[in-house]
């Protein structure tokens, strides 16, 4: 269909559509519409960031409601506040000529009392984030056993962030005969039996393939040693002078750190990560809306809520640890009809992640080199030349050109021209005139470790730690645990698989004395957590280890030292049933090492 009139919404709507400036549906909501407009039934509507999804349900829940009753008929979930308050300005954008309706935000930072008095006032449509909507209910300030329509908006990035238990308790306080609409940018199997649990025949819509990034993005590649990440940032930046950015890191410690270096490099950089507060997350977003912050720093929670559409760039500063993020990230750029570049720096031991995401989104990335110091130069002097060449001359500098033109009248045009650029190609040139070359060839060695990383083969140590997700970990919080219990590089961790009472990691075969030392009598509340070298180097379910087992060692005597023998295959063992860790409040994390006795 080529219009939305076409589609069947009414008028109202198409007022407010017309108000806009809609012109015509996106391929989604030109699939899920006319669905969604004409049966009661479940959907499930696969399609990336960007692509208009959130009209693609809100129309057709605006067609449905009784905006005459002050009843809850709506719900929509979504994963972050940012994204939530998007979501609820949109709707109330789309429902403005629909008179009587009331939709509400619901999110944490925010005044819960206030919320469930506007909820109270008569909220057709709530929309809101799943721990705090958990919250209200428990209070019993909020009742959605009536609602007729509900909505599971970036559904794989709240399955990613934890959301899986309140989703489903929220969703058990709703009616069975409801319709529920999931819309999501990537099927993982975690949305997959979500959509089989709490969805009856649902319709299936898919723009483009699953997990397939838009075609308006290419995709690059940057091979570097680990340690000249920053620096090829830098350089990356230095090299596109007009960027407009989004620089994703894995941790929220990341990405102060590499905002914090920006910032300090002259950038006009900022962090959006969890550890802000509601207040300098909305100063940081605002700053960026407004072209004030080049370089928005984040992590993949924080930037759900990132809604612009003149992004020209997405930096992956480190790889997700889950391919299908990468597209929720890519998706951050070539919005709204235009293109983008999603750019990626990687080190020898990431390279083998670009052929998996290549697999899942379906694009090829470009192998690209890191531009030298001359290059940068060049590229910085001719952008400032058009900058001045199509600068539109300010009337108001009249009264001071008979000052300059006396500061200058024996200078030549030649020499002024001269004079001019070398303040900025100066300012390049002594930072860049000894730089170096940073980009390595994929069949060389890591100048890091000397050696070609092969990770999970025989240059890389597999271990078993006897704690998993019933200990509140899952495989982001256990692997920062370990990055910063050893005082490894986040690269040095790898393989994280968590389990429900157990867990596996990789470091390289270097590191393995080190990690099995540090986790000599190390102890939660008095019990021991325990790493060992696992046999299953692969990874997967060890079929000797699930139970608690005594502290026995293999050629039947009893372990007396605890840093184990080397003759043995497994280098460590649990010493009891009992000590695998109570489950921290925190999420994982608040262990205490500690005083090694002398034995």
């Amino acid at each position: 269909m080529s219009t939305f009139q076409e589609l069947g919404l009414n008028d109202d709507l198409l007022n407010a559509i017309t108000d806009l400036g809609f012109t015509e549906p996106s391929e989604v909501q030109a699939k899920a519409i006319p669905i969604l407009l004409n049966s009661e039934t479940d959907l499930v509507a696969l399609a990336q960031t960007g692509t208009g999804k959130t009209a693609a349900f809100g129309f057709p829940m605006l067609e449905k409601i009784d905006v005459s009753s002050r009843t809850t008929q709506g719900l929509i979930l979504s994963p972050t506040r940012e994204l939530c308050l998007q979501i609820t300005n949109e709707m109330k954008a789309y429902g403005k000529y629909c008179k009587g309706l009331n939709v509400v935000a619901v999110y944490g930072g925010s005044s819960i009392t206030d919320q469930a008095r506007d909820i109270k006032r008569g909220a057709q449509i709530i929309v809101a984030t799943p721990g705090r909507m958990k919250d209200m209910i428990s209070r019993r300030m909020v009742d959605i056993s009536k609602i007729q329509y509900s909505v599971l908006d970036e559904a794989d990035e709240m399955l990613n962030m934890g959301f899986k238990e309140d989703i489903t308790d929220i969703l058990s306080h709703t009616p069975k005969d409801k319709s529920t609409w999931l819309f999501s940018a990537t099927m993982p199997r975690e949305v997959a039996a979500i959509a089989k649990n709490f969805m009856h025949n649902p319709q299936e819509i898919t723009v483009g393939n699953k997990n397939e990034s838009t075609s308006n993005v290419s995709h690059e590649y940057y091979l570097v040693n680990a340690r000249d990440r920053y620096q090829a940032l830098r350089r990356l930046a230095d090299a596109n002078p007009d960027i407009f950015s989004v620089v994703f890191c894995r941790t929220k410690r990341d990405t102060q750190k590499v905002a914090e270096n920006l910032i300090e490099d002259g950038y006009n950089a900022g962090a959006l990560h969890g550890d802000l507060s509601q207040n300098q997350r909305d100063l940081v977003m605002n700053a960026f809306r407004k072209n004030q912050i080049q370089m928005l720093v984040a992590t993949d929670v924080a930037a759900r809520g990132i809604d612009v559409d003149d992004v020209t760039h997405v930096i992956n500063y480190q790889l997700p640890d889950e391919i299908e993020t990468y597209t929720h990230r890519s998706g951050r750029t070539g919005r709204a009809g235009k293109t983008g570049v999603s750019m990626v720096i990687v080190s020898k031991s990431e390279v083998r992640k670009i052929k998996s995401i290549e697999r899942i989104i379906k694009r090829q990335f470009d192998k690209k080199e890191i531009p030298d110091g001359m290059e940068i130069c060049e590229v910085q002097l001719m952008s400032l030349a058009n900058k001045i060449h199509n600068t539109e001359i300010n009337p108001e500098i009249e009264k001071y050109l008979i000052d300059i033109n006396e500061k200058f009248e024996d200078t030549s045009k030649e020499e002024l021209i001269k004079k001019f650029f070398s303040v900025e190609f100066t300012r390049f040139f002594n930072h860049y005139q000894k730089s170096k070359n940073l980009n390595v060839a994929e069949g060389s060695q890591d100048r890091e470790g000397g050696r070609d990383f092969k990770r999970g083969g025989n240059d890389s140590t597999r271990y078993f730690i006897n704690v998993g997700s019933k200990d509140g970990f899952d495989w982001m919080k256990l692997k920062d645990f370990l990055k910063e219990q050893l005082e490894l590089g986040r690269d040095d961790v790898f393989k994280v698989e968590v389990k429900d009472s157990f867990s596996f990691f990789n470091t390289e075969n270097e590191t393995k004395e080190k990690v099995l030392a540090f986790f000599t009598d190390f102890k939660h509340e008095g019990r021991f957590v325990n790493v060992e070298v696992s046999e299953n180097r692969g990874g997967g379910r060890r079929n000797d280890r699930r139970g608690g087992g005594g502290g026995k060692r293999r050629d039947g005597g009893r372990r007396d030292d605890r840093k184990g023998s080397s003759g043995n295959r497994s280098e460590r063992r649990r010493s009891d049933s009992s000590s695998k860790p109570r489950r921290s409040d925190s999420g994982g994390g608040n262990f205490s090492r500690p005083r090694r006795s002398r034995r």
